[in-house]
């Protein structure tokens, strides 16, 4: 079995590819990049992009997983529904959406944006787009 993995940081937090390869005895590749979203996977005029996009016109992968940066799918749903969109379409793979968790209850992020803990958990696990 073999998974790509394509996010950011996130997807590589805490050694998670080697946990899921020890879990599932599967081959995990990882694409990401530090605060890397989706919509630079599907971008071939980027380092990411462009090694994203050959890994899926020439290889065969069993599953995909799909992390966007933290806040896109609440801040930029359309463009996260898009990427998400287009990149399960480029292999056949199953697509596996790797979601995103709030930030930290009374942080500086959650300040910054101007968001509660249980209102950022809330959209997020509504898809996005502050529904």
């Amino acid at each position: 079995m073999r998974i790509l993995m394509l996010g950011n940081s996130f997807t590589t937090a805490n050694d998670l590819p080697a946990q899921l390869a020890a879990l599932t005895g599967a081959e995990v590749v990882c694409h990401t990049r530090g605060g890397a979203r989706l919509s630079e996977h599907l971008n071939p005029g980027t380092r990411l992009g462009a090694r994203t996009q050959a890994a899926l016109a020439g290889e065969h992968w069993d599953y995909v997983v799909l992390q966007e940066m933290s806040h896109d799918p609440i801040t930029s749903p359309k463009s996260f529904c898009s990427s998400v969109e287009q990149l399960c379409r480029q292999n056949g793979a199953v697509s596996i959406l790797f979601a995103t968790w709030a930030y930290q209850r009374g942080g500086a992020k959650l300040v910054a944006k101007g968001w509660a803990y249980d209102e950022m958990a809330r959209k997020l696990s509504q898809g996005g787009g502050g529904k």
